[in-house]
């Protein structure tokens, strides 16, 4: 997601544009069609008005007059919207956008007296601490990211958040050097195997923070076990799972061998469509919980997420098949996008959810975050 690494991408992206060259249709004499481009001020306006939504949505009101930090629109505007600041050279956060990090500041100032987002009492058994531990993270992750974009700066608030982060990751059992995570088989984000997710997002943490501290003898033991348990994934889960995996790796680094970084790839171009896009299907056995089956179409969070995976794990240098892949990814990205709205539309892996209702655009607004991120430059 994430932490722009110039070096290892350049020849990726002028392999890429090589693949343009080639795939463009010839011309006659005739001037060329127009192509599509990435609309990224319609992208940024989008996150910007769903993140106003969330904040005034009353199920997302949480104590203190703060609100609850979701996987599903808050956090991929935040990864998305320094990279379209610069791109629109536009340096203000909107006003929803400060509100949010207020709130996160004061949920880590107030972590003993303040209530989880969610509870035991009203939510069932281990909703306190799976709660504890999504929210330790998440906060980590937003300062840190917050701390790059305004010079690098290492916050009180920030450091702070992670010591509550490394206070909650796990000791022993199969998720040992991972964290709590909510489980309301919801997927991608709410499930049993989403525990890999919140490790990626806890590796991008600590690869955004600053080196002496991820390099502190009193952190490397808690690093080296956050990259043994997503290590240990790249083992008998899915493809999905897999994936994030190897975007963690691609900035964490010390998780994935070489070789396992290609099979991971070659799967996944494997698995991609005539079209350029992933279905949902395609990445993970998920099964809706109202039956109805999942679209095999190309989706627009499934072909995102694997633009992105493709763009971070290219290190130095990209096959052809790889470059070619990554290319029709994006482009699939660029022809889909919603001009009119700026988002990238995306269905629910748990239901066939209706228009109308309120968590109807919940993919759709992870979907256009990340394939902000795809399109990113990189220079």
């Amino acid at each position: 997601m994430f932490r722009h690494i110039a070096h290892r991408r350049l020849v990726f992206v002028a392999g890429a544009a090589f693949a343009i060259a080639l795939l463009a249709p010839a011309t006659t004499g005739a001037a060329p069609a127009r192509m599509a481009t990435w609309d990224a001020a319609a992208a940024a306006h989008y996150l910007d008005t769903r993140l106003a939504w969330w904040r005034q949505w009353p199920k997302a009101q949480r104590s203190h007059d703060t609100m609850c930090v979701s996987c599903h629109t808050a956090l991929p505007g935040m990864l998305a919207r320094p990279g379209l600041r610069t791109t629109l050279g536009d340096h203000a956060r909107s006003p929803a956008e400060i509100a949010m990090f207020d709130d996160v500041t004061k949920r880590v100032y107030l972590w003993n007296e303040i209530a989880p987002f969610y509870t035991d009492q009203k939510n069932g058994m281990g909703k306190s601490g799976e709660s504890r531990g999504v929210e330790a993270v998440l906060n980590a992750l937003f300062l840190v990211t917050r701390d790059n974009e305004r010079g690098g700066v290492f916050g009180i608030d920030t450091r702070q958040a992670f010591a509550q982060m490394w206070a909650l990751q796990m000791q022993t059992g199969d998720t040992k050097g991972g964290f709590p995570w909510l489980n309301f088989h919801l997927e991608p984000w709410e499930s049993p195997s989403a525990t890999y997710w919140g490790a990626m997002l806890a590796a991008l943490a600590v690869a955004r923070a600053p080196a002496s501290y991820a390099a502190d003898p009193a952190i490397a033991p808690n690093v080296e076990a956050l990259r043994g348990y997503l290590r240990d994934g790249l083992s008998g889960q899915s493809l999905y799972s897999r994936m994030l995996i190897l975007i963690a790796d691609s900035e964490l680094r010390g998780i994935a061998t070489p070789k396992q970084r290609a099979a991971v790839v070659a799967e996944l171009i494997a698995a991609q469509g005539p079209d350029g896009g992933w279905s949902l299907p395609a990445l993970a056995p998920w099964q809706r919980v109202d039956k109805t089956p999942l679209p095999t179409a190309s989706d627009g969070y499934a072909t995102a997420i694997g633009a992105f995976t493709l763009r971070e794990v290219s290190h130095d240098t990209a096959s052809p098949a790889d470059v070619a892949a990554f290319e029709k990814a994006r482009r699939w990205l660029i022809v889909h996008q919603d001009k009119a709205t700026g988002s990238v539309p995306a269905k629910s892996i748990n239901k066939d959810r209706k228009a109308d209702t309120d968590a109807y655009l919940f993919m759709t607004d992870h979907a256009t975050g990340i394939a902000s991120l795809v399109m990113r430059p990189t220079t």
